[in-house]
């Protein structure tokens, strides 16, 4: 199977950034390494990189073991004694599951007609030369191997512009090349048809608590706590390992439009609330209620058990905190 398209994957950090001196250096741009160590054997992308292409971090099951790294040796520039001839990419897609909602694939592609990819890899970095502009997308490289025609490999360096970006070269050979797809495996399942159906992320940050121990949340103020727009509820359970975490992600239980007379009660709960009280446990389980259009009001997110705090998060900023308590649980914690 041949898979086309752009190969370096492109993130916006902000508008374009001016004025690099030329006795300075542009972001990234450093000494050049040395050459690349070579391995003696390549086996797979499932081996050497695992976690190659991982964007989105899947959940790992409560006393599941870690999934392992691979041995990924030091990236460097190509020996000259060194002849590749193939690449080889490892990565990760999202793709449609066949029973509904999406899942995360882990892929290896190679290509055979390399010549200009690796003479790409063998120019030298450009340095700042006077005044320079850099914009402020960064370029992600996508994880690569070079093989020779003994099936030796080794990680090339890729040669950087005076931005520290890869050199226009070199992200032009990666998109010019015909790759095959010679392996493809799930990993992990990213949306589940159930949260799909709920119109639900299968996954979801518990920002009460992510608000409460950086200490940004303020009071609860009943004026803006309430809501006419029809409301989204989505609950999300709290693996053991994500508990107490910088940013503890809940795994999608159930969900969908919260009935009218429940989301009235949950609502003036809300709007008469007192103060958190201090407290630290973490929540095994979370609600999220979003309005159901997805625009509009606050976000508004509920601890099931735990402290039972509630945060209510106007997109403007300003969160506000308050206590909830079981009968807020109650009204939140069932299908």
């Amino acid at each position: 199977m041949r898979s086309g398209g752009t190969v370096l994957a492109v993130v916006l950090l902000g508008v374009a950034l001016g004025g690099c001196a030329g006795s300075g250096a542009g972001p990234g741009v450093g000494d050049d390494p040395g050459p690349a160590r070579i391995v003696e054997k390549w086996t797979s992308c499932a081996e050497a990189a695992p976690q190659a292409g991982a964007s989105i971090v899947l959940p790992v099951p409560d006393g599941a073991e870690p999934v392992p790294t691979g041995d990924d040796p030091a990236i460097g520039r190509i020996d000259p004694a060194f002849t590749p001839v193939t690449v080889v990419l490892c990565g990760r897609e999202i793709r449609p599951r066949p029973g509904g909602g999406e899942e995360q694939v882990a892929t290896e592609r190679r290509a055979d007609e390399i010549a200009a990819l690796v003479a790409a890899l063998r120019l030298p970095d450009r340095r700042p030369d006077g005044e320079i502009a850099c914009t402020a997308d960064m370029l992600i490289p996508p994880w690569l191997a070079l093989l020779d025609e003994r099936g030796r490999w080794l990680r090339p360096y890729l040669p950087t512009d005076a931005c520290g970006k890869p050199r226009a070269e070199v992200r032009a050979a990666l998109d010019g090349l015909r790759l095959i797809t010679v392996d493809s495996r799930t990993v992990g399942q990213v949306g589940s048809p159930a949260a799909e159906a709920a119109g639900c992320a299968q996954r979801w940050a518990d920002m009460v608590w992510v608000e409460t121990t950086m200490g940004r949340a303020g009071p609860p103020v009943p004026a803006t706590a309430r809501a006419a727009e029809p409301l989204r509820l989505c609950v999300y359970r709290v693996p053991a390992t994500e508990q107490g975490g910088g940013k503890p992600a809940g795994d999608f239980v159930y969900g969908g439009p919260l009935p009218a007379e429940r989301q009235a009660a949950v609502l003036n709960t809300l709007a008469t609330a007192r103060p958190a009280t201090a407290c630290a446990t973490p929540a095994s389980r979370f609600a999220v209620l979003r309005p159901l259009d997805g625009t509009g009001g606050p976000d508004r997110y509920v601890e099931l058990d735990g402290c039972r705090r509630f945060l209510i998060a106007p997109s403007a900023g300003g969160a506000q905190l308050g206590q909830g308590d079981a009968a807020l649980g109650e009204l939140l914690g069932r299908g």
